[in-house]
């Protein structure tokens, strides 16, 4: 691991978590807590498997990530983040919201995980209606489902398929998320691709935090 040799927090902080990878294999680690090895070479598409090793050494000997055996009947070494590690969950969701604007542009040749979507909306959507009735809104994009759960002028995520949905929504993710974060209109989705079933009062219901839409000047 090459120093900045500054005696500055930034610049150590850097020293330790400003590698290559080292911030996305703390991403994964935050959106997903612990983790096999096949997991997280699966949330890096595009690391060698021997640099993942290596950053997740360095990292052990930081004090950031900490390795442990999995319960029977699993026979596996997880890897999680240790208190000191934690501590960088602000910092995964500060550039979350920070890098949300550059999202308005995706190469063909950006590779999606449903889990860093959900986690995206996790922190940045809200359901508008407080006193509404609980309802489950499906989006069928990634390599996985991502439901949405809104009850309580909350959102929350998860991962997978839901029984009956009370609405879908699906297409490129670009469309999506700028549909629910209010970068889109539903006739300007529509026209890039998204399908909607359901509805409409419930796709209305969802809207994103302030300052989560604002796009780059």
């Amino acid at each position: 691991m090459r120093s900045y040799s500054e005696y500055c927090a930034v610049a150590k902080s850097l020293d330790v978590v400003g590698d290559r990878w080292t911030l996305l294999i703390v991403r994964e680690l935050t959106l997903r807590d612990a983790c096999r090895y096949t997991d997280l070479r699966n949330g890096l598409p595009g690391i060698a498997s021997n640099l993942l090793a290596e950053r997740l050494r360095d990292l052990e000997a930081a004090g950031v990530v900490a390795r442990e055996d999995a319960p029977p009947p699993v026979a596996t070494t997880l890897f999680r983040l240790t208190p000191r590690g934690e501590e960088l969950r602000p910092l995964i969701d500060e550039l979350m919201r920070w890098g949300l604007p550059l999202m308005t542009e995706q190469s063909p040749d950006d590779a999606v995980r449903s889990h860093w979507l959900a986690g995206a909306l996790d922190l940045m959507t809200v359901d508008r209606q407080s006193k509404g009735p609980p309802v489950t809104l499906e989006l069928q994009i990634g390599d996985q489902p991502i439901a949405l759960k809104l009850h309580d002028g909350a959102i929350e995520t998860g991962l997978g398929p839901v029984e009956n949905p009370d609405a879908t929504l699906s297409g490129p993710p670009r469309s999506v998320l700028g549909l629910l974060l209010g970068l889109l209109e539903l006739a300007e989705a529509e026209a890039g691709g998204v399908s909607y079933r359901g509805d409409p009062a419930i796709l209305d219901r969802v809207g994103a935090k302030p300052m989560a839409a604002t796009a780059p000047s």
